[in-house]
């Protein structure tokens, strides 16, 4: 079958991401959340990265517009039933993800596959939730989608050679390099990642230099685009709980174990820019370094 239609599943910032760069290489787009000012949201967010394309000349003003067009609003799963593939790509939460599944199980055609944007979860796991386990896969792609060139393909135990093969056909379509990894909990880039931030945490309380400095120091000295607190700000820091949560309940290795630090950002409600504070204050508009963290 072909795919003319892909349904997303959850409007946040990797949600949106994924129904950005869908509409760009050319699909109709059903991006789906909860609620309508989420779903809104999600699309405004997707207007401002384009208008920042057309500045860059990157694409054209009618680009633009044409893939706004092609991306249609929802509040309901049951407009999965228009889709020709589903990806998810709601809260990183297994329940969360079981519920919306075995709801697109009973409404979508046995043939539609399903992905997951899980970046930590087992497919295998989540593949449970349906009774399509041959056509259940795991797509993890990377923050900012639009840029980030990499998505992870993660077969389940039970993933039909075919449905590997249309999701990295997929993935190709949109532009992205893939690399098909092991279902392991936290994949591979996120497995290398927690145990590179969890050094990261261990500098900052024992006070080795700033967060502001180390920030500065990974950017400059390792030439990553964002540094190890920023991104985790601009992710959420409780979705990175949840990733240290999950490695830690596969792996039971101390290296993985949920830095306390973040146990108490989350606790407090600063879960970074979606709440307006996380390590740095984003409040007035502009990240600016917080003097009220008692670390």
């Amino acid at each position: 079958m072909a795919i003319k239609t892909i349904m997303v599943v959850g409007a946040g910032l990797m949600g949106a991401g994924i129904s950005q760069v869908s509409a760009q290489a050319g699909y109709r787009v059903i991006m789906n959340d909860v609620k309508d000012e989420l779903v809104d949201k999600g699309f405004n967010a997707i207007a401002k990265s384009l208008e920042g394309q057309v500045k860059k000349e990157k694409v054209t003003a009618a680009d633009k517009d044409a893939c706004l067009a092609r991306i249609t609003k929802s509040v309901s799963l049951d407009d999965a039933q228009r889709a020709d593939f589903i990806i998810e790509a709601a809260f990183e939460n297994f329940a969360v993800k079981k519920a919306i599944f075995e709801k697109l199980d009973s409404i979508c055609p046995p043939e539609l596959i399903f992905v997951s944007n899980t970046s930590s979860i087992p497919i295998s796991s989540l593949a449970t939730t349906v009774k399509r386990q041959d056509k259940f896969i795991g797509m993890h792609f990377f923050s900012p989608v639009p840029i980030m060139k990499l998505v992870e393909i993660i077969p389940g135990l039970k993933t039909s050679p075919e449905t590997i093969k249309v999701t990295e056909e997929l993935a190709a379509s949109l532009k992205k390099e893939t690399v098909r990894v092991k279902d392991v909990p936290g994949f591979l880039v996120n497995r290398i990642n927690a145990a590179f931030r969890a050094e990261v945490f261990n500098c900052l309380l024992e006070g080795v230099a700033t967060l502001e400095d180390i920030d500065k120091a990974v950017k400059l000295g390792l030439n990553h685009p964002m540094g190890p607190f920023e991104l985790n700000d601009a992710v959420g820091i409780d979705i990175g709980l949840n990733v240290f949560r999950t490695l830690y309940e596969g792996y039971k290795d101390q290296k993985f174990r949920p830095p306390l630090v973040m146990e108490k950002m989350v606790q407090s409600g600063d879960l970074g820019k979606k709440t307006g504070k996380g390590w740095y204050d984003y409040t007035s508009g502009e990240k600016k370094p917080r003097k009220d963290l008692n670390l």
